[in-house]
């Protein structure tokens, strides 16, 4: 007995020293983890690059676009200079570039991005930003259609929710075409972060603040667009920013039915109706979405046909040709327009229907040996009205020509009119459709432009397209 209290007294002694020494290393480790920051440099350009920052200009841009410039700057020694190439350049269609820190940085003492800018011409920068880095890009923003003079100005990007920017790689980056069809130069100059203090009053948006309210069906995907933060600046200017999905903390009243992930993808898991709600740095953002989901649903027969013999307009099992938009929000149009995934399967979805507009225009399409339209529409509401599906040419004279009043096509457009019947739409299953393209419309097949639906149903669109 001796000999074990003994020894169990030892094991007590070591158990106790060796537990110490553990927990000396654990609160050793926790203060090394505490103090191991990014750093918070504001610079990003002040006379030069400010820290580790690299130029990667976008694929198809002007790639020489940008160059520091010591002749024209705000303040100190030198500026950015971005040239914008005319249209038809041959080294580029426009300039675009971002600016990332590889190392990067923690941003999340500041609330805005401030940088002074003039150009040669008064014109509108199409978007320029912070939080670009040909990675996730999981916290950009983006200053869209921003004025810009030929007198130095001050601009204020400001940050949605500085608290997540505590490790950044994208600093800078911006994106701009010629003004029409003239390329000209603009400056940045005292490009860094800041915290002003004055930007103040968020008034964040999902669907640009509008209640949406959409149908759907189990394991369908759609993404919540519209994602805004408005701040009130000091100058008294309500500046507007596009943000990405990940600022946002999104909510579904039912996870039953649907779940929204952190990019704001909404997937209906099961039937019923369900509201997705959301806030921004503690502030509950305005617009929502209403959706309900009818259940399971099964795809159309997919297309055979071999592709030398089709001319596709949206379809997963082809390759399709330039659209111009799938809805042209014509005046006096209610019809709305999301995009859908179902297995994998690309859909579009019209609502509010009751005339919407489908355009081909830049550049036609030559269907001169295409003998049909197909397209495949599906609708989970009954209907007693008619579904009309028109297909109209360009003409010879190379405008699309309809009149105001009417909607009917004008001059020497041609148009033939295909009325489903509505005993023809079955609720809850797909119908393929096959047009001949015959009729007044058969000699001007070389220059189709535009389909246009009309009627008073909601539904699913998939496999539009021509062929012989």
């Amino acid at each position: 007995m001796k000999n074990m209290r003994t020894n169990t007294k030892t094991l007590a002694i070591l158990f106790g020293i060796m537990s110490a020494f553990i927990v000396g290393c654990q609160r050793n480790l926790s203060d090394e983890v505490e103090f191991a920051k990014y750093p918070n440099t504001p610079g990003v350009f002040i006379d030069g690059f400010v820290g580790g920052l690299q130029y990667f200009p976008f694929a198809g841009s002007k790639l020489n676009a940008f160059t520091v410039d010591t002749e024209t700057r705000y303040a100190g020694t030198a500026s950015m200079r971005i040239d914008v190439p005319n249209v038809g350049d041959a080294s580029g269609a426009y300039a675009g570039a971002i600016f990332p820190d590889a190392g990067g940085r923690d941003l999340s003492d500041f609330d805005a991005l401030t940088f002074w800018a003039k150009s040669t011409q008064a014109g509108t920068i199409n978007e320029i930003g912070f939080g670009n880095d040909f990675g996730e890009n999981k916290y950009m923003v983006t200053l869209a259609n921003m004025r810009i003079n030929t007198t130095w100005t001050k601009y204020t990007i400001p940050i949605p929710d500085p608290s997540l920017l505590t490790f950044e790689k994208g600093m800078f980056w911006y994106a701009e075409g010629p003004e029409s069809g003239n390329g000209y130069t603009f400056w940045i100059d005292e490009l860094k972060f800041e915290k002003l203090g004055t930007v103040a009053q968020p008034r964040p948006a999902i669907f640009n603040g509008e209640d949406k309210v959409e149908s759907s069906f189990t394991g369908s995907t759609t993404t919540i667009t519209g994602l805004t933060q408005t701040f009130n600046l000091a100058s008294g200017l309500n500046q507007t920013v596009l943000v990405a999905p990940s600022y946002y903390k999104f909510t579904s009243s039912n996870n039953s039915v649907a779940q929204v992930s952190e990019k704001g993808v909404v997937t209906l898991v099961g039937p019923g109706t369900a509201k997705i709600t959301a806030i921004l740095d503690g502030v509950k953002a305005r617009g929502s979405l209403s959706i309900t989901s009818s259940g399971n649903i099964t795809l159309p027969i997919a297309p055979v046909k071999p592709a030398a013999n089709v001319i596709s307009l949206f379809s997963d099992v082809y390759t399709n040709v330039p659209v111009d938009f799938f809805n042209g929000f014509y005046g006096g149009s209610t019809t709305q327009t999301a995009d859908i995934v179902f297995n994998n399967d690309n859909l579009k979805y019209y609502s509010k229907l009751n005339y919407v507009g489908i355009e081909f225009n830049n550049p036609t399409v030559d269907a001169s040996t295409m003998q049909f339209l197909h397209l495949d529409i599906w609708t989970n509401e009954p209907t007693s009205a008619n579904f009309e599906i028109k297909i109209r040419d360009r003409g010879a004279n190379g405008v699309l020509n309809t009149d105001v009043n009417t909607g009917a096509p004008t001059v020497d457009d041609k148009e033939i009119t295909y009325v489903l019947q509505s005993s023809a739409i079955k609720k809850g299953e797909w119908v393929s459709v096959d047009i001949p393209l015959t009729g007044s419309i058969a000699t001007q097949k070389n220059n189709l432009a535009q389909i246009v639906f009309v009627g008073n149903i909601n539904f699913l669109l998939d496999n539009l397209y021509f062929y012989k």
